[in-house]
């Protein structure tokens, strides 16, 4: 059984996980076209995401210091999901300190008084860098997601540390009942 400081720092993740990426997510794929057709232009639109993607990337640097910690203090039996999980970690640590660099260049050619872009062609290159970025990193950060789990269960003796083989019911800590053969009782 896990103590509470192993479920508590595992809410952490998920917790950490769903706010940065999910928001991330929602973000993209339903606030910016929403926002588009209502302020009636892409530009217009650019320039609030601008302002939110600060706080994405605050909550990049939060999420992935939590995730560290997660990392150090799993003790899974494979020591490659461990090693697997640090070297996705360090990925996802580079483009985030990448679109951290990236935020402020772009900046540099807007007129964000005049709600302008300076020089059109240099904004969509970075920008486009930009994107490509996170979108990279959302993927490593749905490994990370799979392979966080995958170490979960083994820490908790899943199918490889435990000796006993579960199901997918035992892993959702779903209750199953006694199976009964025919004209028998429970087993």
């Amino acid at each position: 059984m896990k103590t509470w400081g192993t479920l508590s720092r595992r809410f952490l993740v998920v917790a950490a996980l769903m706010f940065w990426q999910g928001g991330f997510t929602f973000y993209a794929g339903v606030v910016v076209p929403v926002g588009t057709e209502i302020l009636g232009s892409a530009k217009d639109q650019g320039f609030i995401t601008r302002q939110v993607t600060v706080y994405l990337n605050v909550a990049g640097v939060v999420a992935l210091a939590i995730l560290a910690l997660d990392v150090t203090a799993t003790r899974g039996p494979s020591a490659w999901g461990g090693l697997g999980r640090w070297l996705i970690w360090f990925c996802m640590g580079l483009l985030q300190a990448a679109l951290v660099w990236l935020h402020p260049q772009l900046d540099l050619h807007l007129d964000v008084d005049a709600g302008e872009i300076l020089n059109r062609q240099a904004f969509r290159a970075l920008h486009r860098l930009y994107l490509w970025l996170s979108t990279f990193q959302w993927v490593f950060a749905l490994i990370f997601a799979w392979l966080t789990l995958y170490v979960w269960r083994e820490e908790d003796g899943g199918k490889k540390g435990g000796g006993k083989k579960s199901s997918a019911a035992d892993s959702l800590g779903v209750a199953q009942s006694p199976k009964v053969p025919r004209g028998g009782t429970p087993t």
